[in-house]
């Protein structure tokens, strides 16, 4: 059906906005939202579930989908359960408590195979069923949770769905404990000192977020209030009283950012007390001996301690190292899969386009005592191909980009260095499979993808590719 078959279809049954469908439930989206269909048309539910039967309001017609809400399930999934948290229905955070966390990782594994077969168009390959979490419970090891007011009152929580409304909130069940007890703590010191939110509509107040961050096997935890203005006179005072009511928080910082944008910390941070940074280990076993990561305000971590593990050791698993090969990660952030790497590789290099990162890379791979890594500062499309006329050939790429994706040039850098295996890390299934469709069309086919549940109750899902030089016709 064409594009104009489809307005034309739905203008024959007044698929218009405010009009209530019958609606049984067949898909998931890879956001989380359940996708059904009314006489060939999608229409995209949130909070409905594959086997669910609902009656749905049409909030939005666009020439190929439809958007509703849902207003009442008739029939419901077999795996429905009562979401844990009583603001699940208002908070954006989650997408899936209303789902059995079973059901939860058949229905990722679903939502990876239709992105490989529908949007890549791959045929033959294998797509593993999702690794899930030992406890899908309080995993999140950072929060930037906003502040504002409500009646009147100073107010920490999440932002109701689709708004930047504050929904107040004492406990998060995907946050760490450590990170819940933060959050009460900071709202009962902001209101102590007298700090004013900050409001996004006239720009006035101090307090815009408040930021915290938890080692998991250490249980260190650092803490950044984040404010409009550079003044934050109770800043120092908030921060002691802070860290001796709660012992495991060891640094508290100040973050400043007086731009009126929906970006969350500005250039600038200083620290308030304590120490300038947290230690976190990370251990995957078998060949490979434990991790020691030093953690500052502005780094990048994943957010999953647990699953991580599992995922690296996934990663670890297609990469096949026997100490004589030379890999390169690509988007290598503060170097943790290059420095697990390197510990069985020949030599390993990292890339990595923000220089902040490469520092903390740096620093990783000298507390660690790793000397066969290097770590390079800028654009994989510009790194990779000065690292081929170098002279350097790898045996094995791994890739792990951002939501979006690699940038095409990217994916022909890699392939032109010729590896013996490349492997994509990914947290977009869409994403994943556009890519490695680019890749196969470069001479790489894709054997196994094996999804990695790092955000149990979102509709978030991360996978592993194996990829390997397709045979010559």
């Amino acid at each position: 059906m064409t594009d104009k078959d489809t307005a034309a279809a739905a203008k024959s049954i007044s698929l218009s906005k405010g009009r209530a469908f019958r609606i049984p439930i067949t898909g998931l989206s890879h956001n989380g939202e359940g996708v059904g269909r009314f006489r060939n048309f999608t229409v995209f539910v949130p909070y409905a579930i594959p086997g669910d039967t609902a009656d749905v309001r049409i909030e939005e017609v666009h020439k190929n989908y439809a958007r509703g809400e849902l207003a009442f399930v008739r029939s419901p999934s077999p795996h429905r359960v009562q979401p844990r948290c009583r603001l699940f229905y208002q908070c954006g955070g989650c997408q899936l408590q209303q789902v059995d966390y079973q059901a939860q990782l058949a229905l990722k594994t679903k939502v990876v195979e239709d992105a490989v077969t529908r949007l890549g168009k791959l045929q033959g390959v294998e797509v593993k069923p999702c690794l899930g979490a030992r406890d899908p419970w309080y995993y999140r090891n950072k929060v930037q949770f906003p502040v504002g007011t409500a009646q009147g009152r100073l107010v920490v929580g999440c932002y109701a769905k689709g708004t930047h409304d504050i929904v107040p909130a004492d406990e998060c069940f995907i946050q760490h404990q450590t990170n819940n007890r933060i959050m009460r703590e900071a709202r009962i010191l902001a209101e102590k000192y007298n700090v004013r939110p900050y409001a996004e509509e006239s720009g006035d107040g101090t307090l815009r977020h408040v930021l915290s961050r938890v080692a998991a096997k250490t249980g260190q935890a650092m803490v950044v209030f984040v404010t409009a203005t550079r003044e934050f006179p109770p800043g120092r005072k908030i921060a002691d009283e802070l860290m001796t009511r709660l012992p495991q928080v060891v640094g508290v910082f100040q973050n400043i950012n007086p731009a009126r944008t929906n970006v969350i910390m500005g250039p600038e941070t200083r620290l308030l007390a304590g120490l300038e940074s947290i230690e976190d280990t990370i251990h995957v076993g078998g060949l490979y001996e434990d991790l020691r990561f030093k953690i500052s305000p502005q780094s990048f971590y994943q957010t999953n301690p647990d699953q991580t593990a599992i995922l690296y050791r996934e990663v670890l698993k297609y990469a096949e190292l026997s100490y004589r090969e030379t890999a390169i990660d690509v988007y290598s952030g503060i170097g943790a899969i290059t420095l697990f790497l390197a510990q069985r590789a020949l030599k390993a290099y990292g890339v990595e386009a923000v220089a902040e990162a490469v520092n903390d890379a740096k620093k990783n791979a000298r507390l660690n005592r790793i000397e066969n890594v290097e770590f390079l500062v800028g654009e994989a499309e510009k790194v990779l191909p000065q690292m081929r006329q170098g002279g350097v050939a790898p045996d094995l790429i791994v890739v792990d980009p951002p939501r979006k994706g690699c940038d095409p040039r990217v994916l022909r850098a890699m392939a032109e260095m010729r590896p013996k295996r490349i492997i994509y890390v990914s947290c977009n299934p869409a994403t994943l499979a556009r890519d490695l469709a680019g890749l196969r069309e470069l001479g790489y086919r894709t054997l196994e993808v094996q999804p990695v549940d790092m955000f149990p109750m979102t509709g978030h899902i991360e996978a592993v590719a194996k990829l390997e030089p397709a045979p010559q016709q």
